[in-house]
Protein backbone atom coordinates (compact mmCIF):
# COMPACT_ATOMS: atom_id res chain seq x y z
CA UNK A 1 0.00 0.00 0.00
CA UNK A 2 0.99 3.84 -0.84
CA UNK A 3 1.78 6.26 1.00
CA UNK A 4 -2.00 7.98 -0.22
CA UNK A 5 -3.72 4.72 0.44
CA UNK A 6 -3.74 2.99 -3.09
CA UNK A 7 -2.93 -0.69 -3.02
CA UNK A 8 -0.29 -2.07 -4.92
CA UNK A 9 -1.05 -4.95 -7.13
CA UNK A 10 1.61 -7.50 -6.66
CA UNK A 11 3.08 -9.66 -8.98
CA UNK A 12 1.46 -13.12 -7.58
CA UNK A 13 -1.94 -11.64 -8.37
CA UNK A 14 -1.18 -10.84 -12.32
CA UNK A 15 -3.87 -12.71 -14.97
CA UNK A 16 -2.39 -15.95 -15.43
CA UNK A 17 -4.62 -16.51 -18.61
CA UNK A 18 -1.44 -16.35 -21.05
CA UNK A 19 0.64 -18.49 -19.56
CA UNK A 20 -2.10 -20.84 -19.01
CA UNK A 21 -2.93 -20.15 -22.54
CA UNK A 22 0.52 -21.05 -23.56
CA UNK A 23 0.86 -23.87 -21.58
CA UNK A 24 -2.40 -25.46 -22.82
CA UNK A 25 -1.19 -24.91 -26.65
CA UNK A 26 2.32 -26.41 -25.70
CA UNK A 27 1.06 -29.55 -24.04
CA UNK A 28 -1.35 -29.59 -27.31
CA UNK A 29 1.04 -29.80 -29.83
CA UNK A 30 3.50 -32.04 -27.97
CA UNK A 31 0.66 -34.24 -28.17
CA UNK A 32 0.03 -34.21 -31.61
CA UNK A 33 3.66 -34.33 -32.07
CA UNK A 34 3.90 -37.69 -30.03
CA UNK A 35 0.77 -39.13 -32.26
CA UNK A 36 2.70 -38.11 -35.85
CA UNK A 37 5.71 -39.96 -34.52
CA UNK A 38 4.00 -43.15 -33.70
CA UNK A 39 1.82 -42.62 -36.97
CA UNK A 40 4.70 -42.38 -38.99
CA UNK A 41 6.31 -46.09 -37.33
CA UNK A 42 3.49 -47.62 -38.10
CA UNK A 43 2.79 -46.34 -41.64
CA UNK A 44 6.71 -47.10 -42.20
CA UNK A 45 5.71 -50.35 -41.72
CA UNK A 46 4.17 -50.80 -44.90
CA UNK A 47 7.37 -50.58 -46.91
CA UNK A 48 7.99 -53.94 -45.22
CA UNK A 49 5.07 -55.39 -46.53
CA UNK A 50 3.51 -53.27 -49.37
CA UNK A 51 1.86 -56.46 -50.94
CA UNK A 52 -0.87 -56.02 -48.57
CA UNK A 53 -2.01 -53.28 -50.21
CA UNK A 54 -2.37 -54.63 -53.64
CA UNK A 55 -4.20 -57.73 -52.19
CA UNK A 56 -6.73 -55.29 -50.08
CA UNK A 57 -7.26 -53.82 -53.82
CA UNK A 58 -9.08 -56.99 -54.88
CA UNK A 59 -12.31 -56.49 -52.96
CA UNK A 60 -13.22 -53.07 -54.74
CA UNK A 61 -12.13 -54.30 -57.82
CA UNK A 62 -14.84 -57.16 -57.60
CA UNK A 63 -17.50 -54.72 -56.11
CA UNK A 64 -17.03 -52.42 -58.87
CA UNK A 65 -16.64 -54.85 -61.54
CA UNK A 66 -18.84 -57.19 -61.08
CA UNK A 67 -21.62 -55.62 -58.85
CA UNK A 68 -21.66 -52.33 -59.92
CA UNK A 69 -21.60 -53.50 -63.35
CA UNK A 70 -24.67 -55.58 -62.80
CA UNK A 71 -26.79 -53.28 -60.79
CA UNK A 72 -26.17 -50.77 -63.22
CA UNK A 73 -27.42 -52.89 -66.15
CA UNK A 74 -30.59 -53.89 -64.33
CA UNK A 75 -31.25 -50.58 -63.01
CA UNK A 76 -32.76 -52.23 -60.05
CA UNK A 77 -31.55 -49.92 -57.00
CA UNK A 78 -33.70 -45.94 -58.04
CA UNK A 79 -30.50 -43.54 -57.74
CA UNK A 80 -32.14 -40.90 -59.62
CA UNK A 81 -30.01 -39.48 -62.57
CA UNK A 82 -26.77 -40.51 -61.10
CA UNK A 83 -26.12 -43.86 -62.40
CA UNK A 84 -25.45 -46.69 -60.46
CA UNK A 85 -21.78 -47.22 -60.92
CA UNK A 86 -21.47 -43.50 -60.10
CA UNK A 87 -23.70 -43.74 -57.24
CA UNK A 88 -21.90 -47.34 -55.45
CA UNK A 89 -18.16 -46.15 -56.24
CA UNK A 90 -17.82 -43.59 -53.24
CA UNK A 91 -19.59 -46.15 -51.03
CA UNK A 92 -16.87 -48.87 -52.29
CA UNK A 93 -14.17 -46.62 -51.12
CA UNK A 94 -15.66 -46.23 -47.56
CA UNK A 95 -15.98 -49.99 -47.55
CA UNK A 96 -12.41 -50.86 -48.11
CA UNK A 97 -11.18 -48.32 -45.79
CA UNK A 98 -13.72 -49.97 -43.20
CA UNK A 99 -12.54 -53.37 -44.06
CA UNK A 100 -8.66 -52.60 -43.58
CA UNK A 101 -9.30 -50.75 -40.12
CA UNK A 102 -11.66 -52.98 -38.55
CA UNK A 103 -9.06 -55.45 -38.18
CA UNK A 104 -6.19 -52.49 -37.51
CA UNK A 105 -6.40 -53.67 -33.98
CA UNK A 106 -5.24 -57.27 -34.39
CA UNK A 107 -1.86 -55.08 -34.42
CA UNK A 108 -1.66 -54.14 -30.60
CA UNK A 109 -2.02 -58.13 -29.74
CA UNK A 110 1.48 -59.00 -32.07
CA UNK A 111 3.01 -56.11 -30.36
CA UNK A 112 2.10 -57.95 -26.83
CA UNK A 113 3.07 -60.73 -27.86
CA UNK A 114 6.21 -58.93 -29.25
CA UNK A 115 6.90 -56.98 -26.20
CA UNK A 116 6.74 -53.77 -28.21
CA UNK A 117 3.42 -52.89 -25.87
CA UNK A 118 5.10 -52.93 -22.55
CA UNK A 119 7.76 -50.48 -23.84
CA UNK A 120 5.52 -48.07 -25.15
CA UNK A 121 3.47 -48.64 -21.44
CA UNK A 122 6.92 -47.17 -20.17
CA UNK A 123 7.39 -44.22 -21.91
CA UNK A 124 6.08 -40.66 -21.25
CA UNK A 125 4.28 -40.72 -23.90
CA UNK A 126 -0.13 -40.28 -23.58
CA UNK A 127 -2.27 -43.58 -24.40
CA UNK A 128 -4.12 -41.40 -25.98
CA UNK A 129 -1.53 -40.18 -28.89
CA UNK A 130 -0.63 -43.57 -28.84
CA UNK A 131 -3.85 -44.69 -29.84
CA UNK A 132 -4.54 -41.39 -32.39
CA UNK A 133 -1.22 -42.55 -33.76
CA UNK A 134 -2.18 -45.72 -34.91
CA UNK A 135 -5.21 -44.30 -35.88
CA UNK A 136 -3.97 -41.71 -38.23
CA UNK A 137 -1.47 -44.66 -39.45
CA UNK A 138 -4.76 -46.44 -40.58
CA UNK A 139 -5.42 -43.70 -42.86
CA UNK A 140 -2.62 -44.11 -44.92
CA UNK A 141 -3.50 -47.13 -45.99
CA UNK A 142 -7.28 -45.75 -46.47
CA UNK A 143 -5.59 -43.57 -49.36
CA UNK A 144 -3.87 -45.97 -50.35
CA UNK A 145 -7.29 -47.71 -51.42
CA UNK A 146 -8.82 -44.18 -52.65
CA UNK A 147 -5.86 -44.22 -55.52
CA UNK A 148 -6.92 -47.89 -56.55
CA UNK A 149 -10.61 -47.51 -56.23
CA UNK A 150 -10.40 -43.85 -57.84
CA UNK A 151 -8.18 -45.51 -61.05
CA UNK A 152 -10.72 -48.20 -61.49
CA UNK A 153 -13.53 -45.50 -61.30
CA UNK A 154 -11.83 -43.93 -63.68
CA UNK A 155 -11.07 -46.97 -65.78
CA UNK A 156 -15.16 -47.72 -65.65
CA UNK A 157 -15.97 -44.27 -66.71
CA UNK A 158 -17.37 -42.94 -63.47
CA UNK A 159 -17.24 -39.09 -63.11
CA UNK A 160 -15.03 -37.97 -60.77
CA UNK A 161 -14.53 -34.55 -59.64
CA UNK A 162 -10.41 -33.76 -60.01
CA UNK A 163 -10.44 -30.26 -58.21
CA UNK A 164 -7.51 -30.30 -55.82
CA UNK A 165 -10.42 -28.91 -53.48
CA UNK A 166 -12.43 -31.89 -53.72
CA UNK A 167 -9.30 -34.65 -53.68
CA UNK A 168 -8.22 -32.88 -50.58
CA UNK A 169 -11.59 -33.22 -49.30
CA UNK A 170 -11.51 -36.93 -49.91
CA UNK A 171 -7.93 -37.41 -48.32
CA UNK A 172 -9.13 -35.70 -45.37
CA UNK A 173 -12.55 -37.81 -44.88
CA UNK A 174 -10.62 -41.40 -46.05
CA UNK A 175 -8.16 -40.50 -42.88
CA UNK A 176 -10.72 -39.70 -40.68
CA UNK A 177 -12.91 -43.25 -42.05
CA UNK A 178 -9.50 -44.50 -41.07
CA UNK A 179 -9.48 -43.30 -37.82
CA UNK A 180 -13.13 -43.87 -36.62
CA UNK A 181 -12.85 -47.77 -37.15
CA UNK A 182 -9.47 -48.58 -36.80
CA UNK A 183 -9.64 -46.86 -33.06
CA UNK A 184 -13.05 -49.11 -32.58
CA UNK A 185 -11.22 -51.96 -33.28
CA UNK A 186 -7.97 -51.38 -30.77
CA UNK A 187 -11.19 -51.02 -28.28
CA UNK A 188 -12.31 -54.58 -29.47
CA UNK A 189 -8.49 -55.67 -29.49
CA UNK A 190 -8.32 -54.24 -25.82
CA UNK A 191 -11.85 -55.73 -24.26
CA UNK A 192 -10.91 -59.77 -26.35
CA UNK A 193 -6.86 -59.43 -25.78
CA UNK A 194 -6.93 -62.70 -28.09
CA UNK A 195 -6.31 -62.99 -32.10
CA UNK A 196 -8.97 -65.69 -32.26
CA UNK A 197 -11.47 -64.01 -30.63
CA UNK A 198 -10.68 -60.24 -32.10
CA UNK A 199 -10.82 -61.75 -35.80
CA UNK A 200 -13.91 -63.29 -34.69
CA UNK A 201 -15.74 -60.53 -33.85
CA UNK A 202 -14.42 -58.04 -36.91
CA UNK A 203 -15.79 -60.42 -39.17
CA UNK A 204 -19.50 -60.19 -37.76
CA UNK A 205 -18.75 -56.53 -37.21
CA UNK A 206 -17.95 -55.60 -40.94
CA UNK A 207 -20.90 -56.79 -43.01
CA UNK A 208 -23.73 -55.04 -40.36
CA UNK A 209 -21.85 -51.78 -40.46
CA UNK A 210 -21.60 -51.81 -44.52
CA UNK A 211 -24.96 -52.80 -45.22
CA UNK A 212 -26.47 -50.65 -42.33
CA UNK A 213 -25.01 -47.61 -44.19
CA UNK A 214 -25.57 -46.00 -47.42
CA UNK A 215 -23.13 -47.35 -49.37
CA UNK A 216 -24.71 -48.89 -51.85
CA UNK A 217 -28.21 -48.34 -51.68
CA UNK A 218 -29.86 -44.77 -50.61
CA UNK A 219 -31.46 -44.76 -47.08
CA UNK A 220 -34.46 -43.47 -48.95
CA UNK A 221 -35.25 -46.88 -49.78
CA UNK A 222 -34.43 -48.53 -46.45
CA UNK A 223 -37.28 -49.86 -44.15
CA UNK A 224 -38.07 -47.42 -40.92
CA UNK A 225 -35.95 -49.10 -38.80
CA UNK A 226 -33.30 -49.77 -41.04
CA UNK A 227 -33.07 -45.82 -41.62
CA UNK A 228 -32.61 -45.40 -37.91
CA UNK A 229 -29.34 -47.29 -37.78
CA UNK A 230 -28.12 -46.17 -40.59
CA UNK A 231 -27.89 -42.54 -39.16
CA UNK A 232 -25.92 -43.83 -36.26
CA UNK A 233 -23.78 -45.79 -38.41
CA UNK A 234 -20.56 -43.33 -38.89
CA UNK A 235 -19.69 -45.06 -42.19
CA UNK A 236 -22.78 -43.04 -43.28
CA UNK A 237 -21.36 -39.56 -42.59
CA UNK A 238 -18.38 -40.55 -44.09
CA UNK A 239 -19.90 -42.04 -47.71
CA UNK A 240 -22.07 -38.79 -47.33
CA UNK A 241 -19.53 -36.52 -47.66
CA UNK A 242 -17.09 -38.66 -50.18
CA UNK A 243 -20.15 -38.79 -52.31
CA UNK A 244 -20.38 -35.19 -52.44
CA UNK A 245 -16.58 -34.45 -53.14
CA UNK A 246 -16.06 -37.24 -55.66
CA UNK A 247 -19.41 -36.70 -57.85
CA UNK A 248 -19.69 -33.50 -59.75
CA UNK A 249 -22.51 -31.77 -58.66
CA UNK A 250 -23.42 -33.84 -56.26
CA UNK A 251 -24.33 -32.72 -52.75
CA UNK A 252 -24.11 -33.97 -48.72
CA UNK A 253 -27.41 -34.91 -47.87
CA UNK A 254 -26.57 -34.07 -44.02
CA UNK A 255 -23.77 -31.48 -44.67
CA UNK A 256 -20.21 -31.64 -45.47
CA UNK A 257 -19.56 -29.95 -42.29
CA UNK A 258 -22.05 -32.27 -39.89
CA UNK A 259 -20.40 -35.11 -42.01
CA UNK A 260 -17.07 -34.16 -40.90
CA UNK A 261 -17.67 -33.11 -37.04
CA UNK A 262 -19.87 -36.50 -36.58
CA UNK A 263 -16.29 -38.88 -38.12
CA UNK A 264 -13.96 -36.23 -35.97
CA UNK A 265 -16.61 -36.78 -32.73
CA UNK A 266 -16.41 -40.14 -32.76
CA UNK A 267 -12.66 -40.46 -33.46
CA UNK A 268 -12.54 -38.54 -30.07
CA UNK A 269 -14.37 -40.67 -28.14
CA UNK A 270 -13.11 -43.98 -29.57
CA UNK A 271 -9.38 -42.62 -28.95
CA UNK A 272 -10.22 -41.64 -24.90
CA UNK A 273 -11.97 -44.79 -24.80
CA UNK A 274 -9.13 -47.04 -26.69
CA UNK A 275 -6.62 -44.97 -24.45
CA UNK A 276 -7.92 -45.86 -21.03
CA UNK A 277 -8.32 -49.39 -22.02
CA UNK A 278 -4.34 -49.56 -23.80
CA UNK A 279 -2.84 -50.67 -20.79
CA UNK A 280 -4.73 -53.90 -20.16
CA UNK A 281 -3.55 -55.57 -23.25
CA UNK A 282 -0.47 -55.97 -21.39
CA UNK A 283 -2.19 -57.93 -18.21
Amino acid sequence: MTHDGHVVPHADSADPGPVRREGALRATGEFIRKALVIAELEARKLRHDPTELLTRAIQPALWLLIFGQVFTQIRAIPTGDLRYLDFMAPGILAQSVLFISIFYGISIIWERDLGIVHKFLVTPTPREAIVLGKGLSAGVRGLSQAVIVYALAAVLGVKINWSPAALLGVALVVTLGAAVFSTFSLIIACLVKTRERFMGIGQVMTMPLFFASNAIYPIAIMPAWLRVVARGNPLTYEVDALRALMLPGQTSAHGLGLDVLVLVGVTGIFVLIAGRLYPRVAT
